[in-house]
């Protein structure tokens, strides 16, 4: 996507913002006012947007026969918190090891079965752990279905820290429509704070600068927030939209992984590093400009 097209889609979606908003029951406020949380929420909207689609997955779960617990707002927010990050390790050293952690630590295994690293598993609670794990095979299969569609890694928390819904699907996409709106499910989607930052002519620069330090090492992305979406696409193309272990792939596929894999490492490496020292000073010096009085 070149930078100018990116920002036309910002400007866009910066008026569809008030709508969205709207939809929601929120007004449309001044900048200074916007919730410091995912999606543009106040502390208080988050909590209450966790507990809604929490009820509505635990509903849909139950209606196709499955014991699922609504999980509560701490819960979730941990398995927020534990997104590209491992205990024991500095987040430089997650990048250096994982990159974004999306080929890198790919198992295939359902996030319940996971044993290492898997922050789908913290968000889903130790009761709903547990109830899968009493599962038949054929039976966990089913509800995994019932639950996640076909991505069992897009689990609630997990998307909701990425701010990114459109690979959701079964019930855990029928929880979060109750409480967010179309636009929020959209490729195209901002963060109305990152929007409005995004409209800054320092930061349209800064966006410059990062596409063409990109380009250098042959990385086409124009904007930070292109690059995991497009491992997790690269990924699915290489499972071909399916969950497969990692010990069931044939030797074409295990080449292939290792192939992104490699390429995760060394995109995140210069991702990163242009975050640290091109995107995020700009970024928040606008920030504390532009919202100038404290969120909410």
């Amino acid at each position: 996507m070149a930078p100018s097209k990116a920002n036309a889609i910002v400007s866009k979606l910066v008026a569809a913002w008030a709508v969205s908003l709207a939809a929601l029951g929120w007004s449309a406020t001044p900048a200074a006012t916007l919730g410091s949380e995912e999606f543009g929420m106040t502390p208080r909207q988050l909590v209450q947007a966790i507990e809604k689609v929490e009820a509505g997955i635990a509903q849909c779960m139950r209606a196709q026969g499955f014991e699922y617990v609504a999980v509560d707002y701490e819960t979730v927010r941990k398995g927020m918190n534990s997104d590209k990050s491992l205990p024991g390790l500095s987040n430089p050293e997650f990048i250096s090891k994982y990159g974004m952690g999306v080929s890198t630590i790919y198992t295939g295994k359902p996030p319940q079965a996971e044993t290492g690293y898997s922050s789908g598993k913290v968000g889903l609670g130790d009761r709903n752990v547990a109830a899968f794990n009493r599962l038949r095979p054929a039976d966990q299969v089913a509800y995994n279905r019932a639950l996640f569609g076909q991505n069992p890694d897009a689990t609630f928390a997990v998307t909701l820290e990425q701010e990114n819904f459109t690979r959701t699907s079964g019930c855990t996409r029928k929880g979060i429509e109750l409480a967010f709106t179309p636009d929020q499910f959209a490729v195209t989607y901002y963060n109305p704070k990152d929007a409005q930052i995004n409209k800054d002519p320092r930061m349209k620069a800064a966006l410059r600068q990062y596409a063409q330090q990109m380009r250098k090492l042959g990385f086409d992305y124009a904007h930070p927030d292109e690059v995991e979406p497009d491992l997790r696409k690269r990924l699915d193309a290489l499972t071909q939209g399916q969950s497969i272990t990692v010990d069931k792939m044939s030797p074409d596929q295990l080449k292939a992984l290792k192939a992104l894999q490699d390429y995760e490492l060394r995109v995140s490496k210069k991702h990163y590093d242009l975050l640290d020292n091109v995107f995020d000073p700009v970024e928040e010096k606008i920030a504390k400009e532009m919202f100038a009085r404290p969120v909410k």
